[in-house]
């Protein structure tokens, strides 16, 4: 325990009142964190390595799928504010794995990509978040270089996911398909194992994280695509609380007052693509409700905890959530632009807290150098596990990316 501590503590942690950070450090970060990216993250398929556990030194698979399209996002952002080619290239690493996880050989999934999410349910299963939480960044990855494939392979996904897990009249989707026989999981999901009298919520979702539909349209013309990102984020409207969360879908936890780090941030920033399409406030409003929860959890020196409440009960501080910083930081950006000036403090908070929470270069474990802290305390059998995710990396080269462009001075 005593070295894990020690390494944890080896990074830069500085919690203080945030300024916003110089230029030159925003540009430092975004090249270590690329660094760290292409060099560690990626293994040699052009995969993300996912989870690192502190406590065994192995890295753990966890949904490659999506977790390596977002890496694919953050070294796309990262070439658009340097100009650097070996970030272009490792997006196009990442890519091109992703390319392999199309189905050729089953003919219940003909045009979909194989995106399991393994951990806890194995890999039997397809899960539709898997796919698009993924997508952003292969579509981005087709808009940066000019090959269709990437895009291309996202949306005949898109379009075997709309004609068979779309549920237009409850405004959701299905989140599981079964690999071996094609079946979609409508009465029972494995993610609640033997939770008896499943409800519709407990297998299907609006699922609008990466507004896979949206970039499904602009890709191909397709309008049937608008017209159900269009529907299912008028659903989030609809199923929005007052907090501006979505408690009654996983992996928020109702019965806790519980919300996830970057789950309903995801379905936020899928109402502001709606707003783009519609010009329609409602979905900005309702995106601005979600972002003002979030700010409430940041502290003022800018950190976030992956387990935050409703109910008046304090974050949890055993698990730093630099994703959550990122992503939220995204959003708040994008709703200071549309005017919401109230989030400024917020996204600046965001800014020095990643240029500052990052391992070091120097860091005596070479799996760590660079990345940004996003710690995960999970117990397996009575063993703890002391994570360091990739995904604070990956978020935190999209969000310093932006911001490098449009805020840093």
């Amino acid at each position: 325990m005593k070295r894990i501590l020690t390494t944890l503590f080896l990074t830069v942690i500085c919690l203080g009142t945030s300024a916003q950070p110089s230029k030159e450090a925003v540009r430092r970060a975004i090249d270590e964190c690329a660094t760290y990216a292409t060099t560690i993250l990626l293994d040699e398929n052009g995969k993300s390595r996912c989870d690192y556990n502190l406590t065994r030194g192995e890295w753990y698979p966890y949904e490659e799928p999506w977790h390596t399209g977002q890496l694919v996002l953050g070294l796309l952002e990262a070439y658009k504010a340097t100009g650097n080619e070996a970030w272009l290239a490792g997006a196009v690493r990442g890519g091109n794995w992703w390319l392999t996880l199309e189905i050729k050989d089953n003919p219940h999934f003909q045009g979909m990509v194989g995106a399991t999410h393994g951990d806890v349910i194995g890999n039997d299963q397809i899960v539709f978040a898997t796919v698009s939480d993924g997508t952003p960044g292969i579509f981005e990855l087709s808009r940066v270089t000019g090959d269709k494939r990437y895009a291309a392979l996202a949306t005949s996904s898109a379009a075997w996911m709309l004609e068979h897990m779309y549920y237009p009249e409850k405004g959701v989707c299905y989140d599981l398909a079964d690999l071996r026989t094609g079946e979609v999981l409508k009465l029972g999901s494995p993610f609640h194992g033997n939770k008896a009298d499943q409800t519709l919520f407990d297998v299907s979702r609006p699922n609008t994280e990466g507004s896979l539909f949206k970039d499904a349209y602009e890709f191909s013309g397709d309008k049937r695509f608008r017209d159900a990102h269009i529907l299912l984020c008028d659903a989030l409207v609809e199923y929005q609380d007052e907090h501006g969360l979505w408690m009654d879908f996983m992996p928020n936890h109702k019965s806790e007052g519980s919300y996830h780090p970057r789950f309903n941030l995801w379905y936020a920033e899928s109402l502001l693509e709606c707003y783009d399409l519609t010009h329609d406030r409602k979905y900005l409003e309702a995106a601005a409700r979600t972002a003002h929860t979030y700010a409430s959890a940041q502290r003022k020196d800018g950190t976030m905890f992956y387990d935050n409440y409703i109910n008046g009960r304090p974050s949890d501080k055993g698990s730093v959530c630099g994703s959550e910083v990122a992503l939220a930081g995204i959003l708040w950006m994008r709703l200071a632009e549309y005017g919401f000036d109230e989030f400024v403090e917020h996204y600046e908070r965001s800014a020095e807290w990643l240029v500052k929470n990052r391992f070091s270069t120097e860091h005596p474990d070479p799996n760590l150098r660079g990345a940004v802290v996003n710690t995960r305390m999970r117990f397996r059998k009575g063993e703890m596990w002391m994570t360091q995710r990739d995904v604070g990396t990956s978020f935190g080269l999209r969000f310093l990316s932006i911001y490098y462009r449009k805020f840093a001075k």
